[in-house]
């Protein structure tokens, strides 16, 4: 039995195992998959959930160094889909047997931003019969929006950390209070205390990161017992302060593999919980999204956004299907589930099983 067929076998990952785990060679981090494709299947099954997404609004206070909708890019039209549009969406969703939503945003706080979010959920509740289990994604806000927007029917957050190390943190944001560390942990307790399924995530491959810091991010995601992850491979946009150190950064074919291997580490060591297979994957590998199911994704992600818009919410550089309407990114993406070999779970809400387990 060489190490990795050790390491494989035991309950609980050390750091050191962790750096060794996503250092390993072709033949080796083919042990990692099938092991946590087993996983999966014992624990979550073969069901591939949907969540239409819908990127509500690209206004953005924020100014982080690497996305592309950061407050100080000038050459993006600035845009809010508006409310019938996203109800349309939503009917769409409804009808096709999606059983779950995401609502994403740039970061804004202001009243009548989180107000526009409490009458759309109460909308989108009255319209499906509150049968729409509903993730937003809209950044740090205070506990009393966080409530407020739970008892409109929002039943899980995603707040991406984008990395656990603090001072990788501050190497990919300003130095001001807008862009607080200890912020974000914070809201990240405020969505626990409040009572969502919690989810987190980091960018892989990014200037200045290491291994180790990818195995701090791992045993990061463990400590916090997180629901529900969504990460994928740093891609850079020119439009933004890192780019200037795209020459620094891994070839995309070995940040893709990174991560893989991050996505399957994460499986073994947190058997259930929901992954999403995450756009960023396709943008480096034509069928990353099918990789990442087999190796531990469960979840996925439609774009519902009306297609006028989506060329201006672009994170990243060469983000896929900015082009397509609603029922072509549904037919490629239930294509891509049945050639990972999994099935997807319509009309059903693919709550986290870690959550459910908790409470």
């Amino acid at each position: 039995m060489n190490n990795i067929d050790y390491i494989l076998k035991k309950d609980d990952f050390t750091k050191e195992d962790l750096v060794i785990l996503l250092n390993t060679n072709e033949e080796d981090r083919k042990k990692i998959f099938e092991k946590a494709a087993e996983v999966k299947k014992t624990y979550v099954g073969n069901k591939v959930y949907f969540r239409g997404l819908i990127e509500f609004s690209n206004i953005c206070s924020k100014n982080c160094y690497y996305c592309g909708i950061r407050a100080g890019n000038n050459k993006l039209v600035r845009y809010f889909v508006t409310e019938d549009e996203v109800l349309e969406a939503v009917k769409y969703a409804y009808n096709e047997g999606y059983a779950s939503l995401v609502i994403q945003s740039g970061e804004q706080s202001t009243k009548a931003f989180t107000e526009s979010i409490y009458n759309l959920l109460m909308k989108i509740n009255s319209i499906t019969d509150n049968k729409m289990g509903i993730t937003l994604s809209l950044g740090e806000q205070s506990e009393e929006t966080y409530l407020r927007w739970k008892e409109a029917g929002a039943r899980r957050y995603l707040l991406r950390i984008e990395t656990s190390s603090r001072e990788l943190y501050s190497k990919l944001h300003p130095n001001d209070k807008h862009h607080d560390y200890d912020e974000r942990l914070n809201a990240l307790k405020l969505l626990r205390k409040t009572g969502y399924q919690v989810g987190t995530g980091v960018m892989i491959g990014l200037p200045f990161q290491t291994v180790e810091d990818l195995a701090d991010d791992l045993l990061f995601f463990k400590e916090f017992d997180i629901d529900m992850a969504g990460m994928g491979p740093y891609i850079e946009h020119e439009d933004t302060p890192l780019y200037q150190y795209k020459d620094q950064l891994l070839p995309k074919e070995e940040r893709f593999i990174l991560s893989l291997k991050m996505v399957a580490l994460l499986r073994i060591m947190m058997k259930d919980i929901n992954i999403a297979a995450t756009t960023a994957m396709q943008t480096l590998d034509k069928m990353g999204r099918e990789k990442a199911i087999k190796v531990g994704s469960n979840v996925i992600m439609p774009n519902l956004t009306p297609v006028k818009y989506r060329e201006n919410y672009l994170l990243y550089e060469d983000k896929p299907c900015i082009d397509e309407e609603a029922s072509e990114c549904k037919n490629c993406l239930e294509a891509r589930i049945h050639i990972a070999g999994d099935e997807i779970g319509y009309n059903e809400h693919g709550d986290s099983i870690h959550f459910k387990n908790r409470q």
